[in-house]
């Protein structure tokens, strides 16, 4: 009796220790500003505060300016290896810095392990000049990416973050600015790092620590960017991958930063505990064949631009969905990888769940007038003309 006494009271406390707690969406980000959670997949917002409240958003500024690094690299305009020179302008940046000096070469690898994990403003400046030529330049892209992507609450006059008049965002632009750069998947290779060196091999080697602590406390977590400064208070935009479902938080507007670990943490924790994502297309799947009059191919297989993915809770039974293609009005040539439509699910109320662009998977040109010859030849001969 008392050891069957002690096993129930063992297991009372274990329990204490170590609850299975679902936090109540009403107790999330009591102290935060303003702050969603998206699920990166589909783009749906499960949890939101304040989202288009507009605020200083501190070094979470950068996630755009890295977005143009990342289409630098992958348009092959920017290179890895290249190494950049810092100007008097780059190296007299203040606040978070890897501390360049006037004239020094460091590479772009470098550079954005700083940028990402260190989020030193000496390094994007670094970057800016280097993209557009002018940090003035580089600033005027990052608002017609804004644009772009449909963003109408946020402005930048920096693309550090630090605080200056007419500079803000919302919690919800931050998360599509994220969400962006997280098609970039190489992004994740650089935010992923906990702690590392720059200038290796040097008599100025610095080293780096995330400042991104989820990082290396948090199951999953691989990015993205924190900020902070007078007018934002602690901020941060963190992305975490359990069971094929990817969650991004955004955080805006705490008072310290311990809070923001905290309440930041929950909410994902929020997502992972009630939802479950099904990838139903990836990306580069094919999705059917179409053709189009007068082009070199008979056949042109559409691919899916990204994955397609669909949310529910846990809790939930599994429902039908339905897909529809939507082609855009084409006009020949079409080159690999342009965007030809999209394909759109809905639920069986119609409720649109998730929409992404389709692509071709070939160059496709307009043939020439011989084969267009022989075509209408063949047709006439086998009498489908008449």
């Amino acid at each position: 009796m008392k050891k069957s006494l002690c096993v129930v009271l063992l297991l009372l406390v274990l329990f204490n220790i170590c609850p299975f707690k679902v936090q109540a969406a009403s107790d999330l980000l009591e102290n935060a500003k303003a702050g969603l959670l998206m699920e990166v997949g589909s783009g749906t917002v499960i949890y939101e505060k304040n989202i288009n409240e507009k605020l200083a958003v501190a070094s979470m500024t950068k996630m755009m300016g890295m977005i143009l690094v990342m289409e630098a690299l992958e348009d092959g305009s920017l290179r890895l290896d290249e190494k950049v020179k810092a100007s008097k302008n780059a190296a007299g940046m203040g606040g978070s810095q890897i501390w360049l000096e006037e004239g020094e070469e460091i590479t772009v690898l470098d550079l954005i392990k700083g940028i990402m994990m260190a989020s030193a403003n000496d390094g994007i400046v670094c970057m800016a000049e280097r993209i557009g030529g002018s940090e003035k330049n580089f600033v005027e892209m990052m608002n017609k990416k804004a644009k772009e992507l449909g963003l109408k609450n946020t402005h930048f006059v920096n693309p550090t973050g630090l605080d200056e008049d007419n500079h803000y965002s919302t919690a919800y632009d931050m998360a599509i600015i994220a969400r962006e750069l997280l098609k970039h998947e190489d992004i994740l290779k650089y935010t992923s790092i906990y702690e590392d060196y720059l200038r290796k091999g040097t008599n100025r080697e610095f080293w780096l620590v995330n400042t991104n602590k989820l990082i290396a406390s948090y199951q999953g977590a691989d990015g993205l960017k924190t900020g902070m400064t007078d007018n934002a208070g602690y901020c941060m935009a963190v992305t975490a991958k359990r069971n094929g479902m990817r969650l991004l938080a955004v955080v805006l507007g705490e008072s310290e930063g311990k809070v923001r670990n905290k309440e930041t943490a929950e909410l994902l924790d929020y997502g992972f505990n009630l939802y479950e994502a099904t990838t139903i297309k990836k990306k580069g799947e094919v999705l059917g064949n179409i053709k189009i009059d007068k082009a070199n191919v008979k056949d042109i297989e559409i691919i899916a631009g990204s994955d397609v993915t669909i949310l529910k809770k846990k809790s939930d039974k599994d429902k039908e969905y339905k897909s529809s293609v939507e082609l855009n009005s084409l006009k020949l040539p079409i080159n690999k990888g342009d965007t030809v439509g999209k394909l759109i699910i809905r639920d069986q109320v119609g409720n649109k769940i998730d929409e992404v662009v389709i692509t071709v998977g070939t160059d496709i040109k307009k043939d020439n007038y011989f084969n267009i010859f022989l075509k209408l030849l063949k047709s006439m001969i086998q009498g489908e003309l008449f």
